[in-house]
């Protein structure tokens, strides 16, 4: 009988972890070939969420914890459940019932006909706000377009995986860490199951614009350089450019005689040129910025408690 750990990352979900599991136990019980547990990964959150994990472990035999020191992220928080789990199949799921566990019992059956990944992407974004939803749609056209990896559009953390993908994943121990982009970067035989957008049953996502900007960030420059030859070949054609004119300008004034004048275009293209700089400068900075936080060579979590 195989064994599947469902690993679920939390971070102030005190309002749906009961009906979370509730439900996602009401699935499980109807596949009697597997013998499963669920792992909460508490993420530092601020609220009851970590009391309201051991009311239920007390009361379940198949329910174990990690909690962390702080918040670390739910990059941290996947890391931490794989890396804890010693199972031959595990899924990462969240606790808003966004990802439903209807679909858990094809995922299994995917992977008996020999994937070795079964990801799970939303064919629609149905509830999100309209610019939200727009801007995801252009990271994952911008981040296709600069790497050489293939990260499927609306593609989500939830995902069934073998043992030996889990062991691939932890070999994996950058402190910058972008799942979708190593999940795409490890390879291994991936079925995609499609379903439609499913709202949160309560409370608000805890990822603001400003956080999936960050984390969109975090994902380009993790798996491309790309950014680093924009900024150099900006510089090599506005260097050309800028010869070409002071080339012009010389024989404008030997020839003719004018005057040098246009000062507010002059100002303006040096504002511009400017801005390009700052803008390369910033680009050089964030791969600076991931180098230095990982020759740090800090763990990627810190556990305060657990329960296994």
């Amino acid at each position: 009988m195989n064994t599947l750990n469902i690993i679920v990352p939390c971070y102030n979900e005190e309002k749906t972890l009961n009906n979370f599991y509730f439900e996602l136990s009401e699935h499980l019980k109807k596949i009697y070939s597997i013998k499963w547990n669920v792992l909460f990964i508490d993420d530092g959150s601020s609220d009851n969420t970590l009391n309201v994990i051991k009311d239920l472990a007390n009361k379940e035999d198949n329910i174990s914890y990690i909690s962390f020191s702080r918040n670390f992220g739910k990059e941290s928080a996947i890391y931490a459940g794989l890396e804890n789990s010693d199972a031959d199949l595990n899924i990462m799921m969240d606790a808003d019932l966004q990802d439903p566990p209807s679909l858990i019992a094809e995922m299994i059956k995917h992977v008996n006909d020999g994937y070795d990944i079964v990801a799970s992407r939303r064919v629609t974004r149905k509830g999100e706000p309209p610019i939200r939803s727009f801007f995801a749609r252009l990271f994952y056209k911008l981040i296709n377009l600069l790497s050489n990896i293939n990260i499927v559009d609306g593609a989500r953390d939830y995902k069934l995986i073998t043992k030996q993908v889990t062991d691939s994943i932890l070999e994996l121990k950058e402190y910058n860490r972008f799942s979708k982009g190593i999940f795409g970067w490890i390879g291994f035989k991936t079925k995609w199951i499609e379903y439609e957008n499913i709202e949160r049953t309560n409370g608000e996502s805890s990822w603001s614009f400003w956080d999936l900007f960050k984390y969109s960030i975090e994902g380009i420059i993790s798996f491309t350089t790309a950014p680093l030859h924009i900024a150099t070949v900006s510089g090599i054609i506005f260097s050309i450019i800028a010869f070409i004119s002071i080339i012009v300008i010389i024989l404008k004034t030997l020839i003719m005689g004018d005057p040098v004048e246009g000062w507010p275009s002059t100002v303006s293209i040096i504002l511009f040129v400017g801005g390009i700089q700052l803008f390369s400068i910033g680009v050089l900075g964030q791969y600076l910025g991931k180098i230095y936080l990982e020759t740090k060579k800090r763990p990627i979590y810190l556990i305060k408690e657990k329960k296994f």
